[in-house]
């Protein structure tokens, strides 16, 4: 029987496996995108899974001192610890459940390694790192840090409380994220237990993914079924995202839900720096060189 698809409800055009590569200083993350599949996705430029692994005495890598210009980073820890320093003196703790939205604009050197003590004592790791694009006008914008703690990210729950979502950015079952981006964005943590399903709202124009980091579900109109590890892009047919975890299913279903205003413009990137243009890619890798986005002090 041919399922038929409920009005304004968005379909999907792809599922992707993410690729298994190393990052930093030699740890391994999960990468639905950028690959060949699919080399970016308005206005998200990448998105890498950290874990989850358990790690044992000193094995905890992080990524030293390295530059970024022309979009933002959004960490989010789930479990684990992490220390972060840039070139403009900031520094801090990022903790199980905090997020760091940083804008990277006209430049910045940081650090992100694990926090002292959890390298030392080791212990479950699981995170992501997103990467946002921001447009030409935002580009050259000085860098700027927003920290969330877990405590005051807003976390919502179905009244069967066989849903939770964690607000990042957005808003979803009536709960609005603290949180301010340059650009419109939604990025939502669901966590579904066995039998659960939900609709979530999104604006129309906005380009929207899922990634599965637990357990596997049905998603969109055609509730194709997607498992760990693999992401899921939504066509722009409508404003609502159906996804559920099916009643026997064994275990939870966990994903990221990730939304956002396309920006339009050309993309030029080289590494850690993305531009409009060449011209301005080169300029950017030029800075670098001389120092001109600073250093890490000692």
């Amino acid at each position: 029987m041919t399922q038929i698809k409920e009005p304004n409800q968005r379909s999907i055009s792809d599922i992707v496996t993410a690729k298994t590569t190393v990052e930093g200083d030699g740890f391994t993350v999960h990468r639905p995108f950028p690959n060949y599949d699919v080399r970016d996705f308005d206005p998200f430029l990448l998105l890498d899974e950290m874990g989850p692994i358990i790690l044992e005495k000193g094995e905890a890598k992080g990524a030293s001192a390295h530059p970024h210009r022309g979009f933002e980073t959004v960490t989010y820890v789930v479990d684990g610890s992490f220390e972060h320093r840039d070139s403009q003196g900031h520094s801090g703790n990022l903790d199980s459940g905090d997020v760091q939205w940083m804008t990277a604009g006209c430049g910045i050197v940081h650090s992100e390694m694990p926090e002292k003590e959890f390298a030392q004592k080791g212990g479950r790791l699981h995170g992501f790192q997103l990467w946002v694009n921001l447009p030409k006008k935002d580009k050259m914008m000085n860098p700027r840090y927003q920290e969330i703690p877990s405590k005051k990210i807003p976390i919502a729950q179905s009244n069967d409380g066989k849903v939770r979502v964690k607000v990042i950015a957005g808003q979803s079952m009536g709960k609005k994220a603290v949180i301010d981006t340059k650009t419109p964005i939604m990025y939502l943590h669901f966590f579904l237990q066995p039998g659960a399903q939900i609709t979530q709202e999104i604006p129309n124009n906005f380009n929207a993914f899922a990634y599965i980091a637990q357990g596997q579900g049905l998603f969109g109109a055609e509730q194709k079924l997607a498992k760990k590890e693999q992401a899921v892009f939504f066509k722009n047919d409508g404003n609502k995202i159906f996804f559920s975890n099916p009643s026997n299913a064994t275990e939870s279903l966990e994903l990221l839900l990730l939304g956002g205003t396309p920006i339009g413009e050309p993309v030029k990137r080289s590494g850690p720096f993305v531009m409009n243009t060449e011209e301005e890619l080169e300029q950017a890798i030029k800075d670098f060189q001389s120092g001109a986005m600073g250093k890490i002090e000692n």
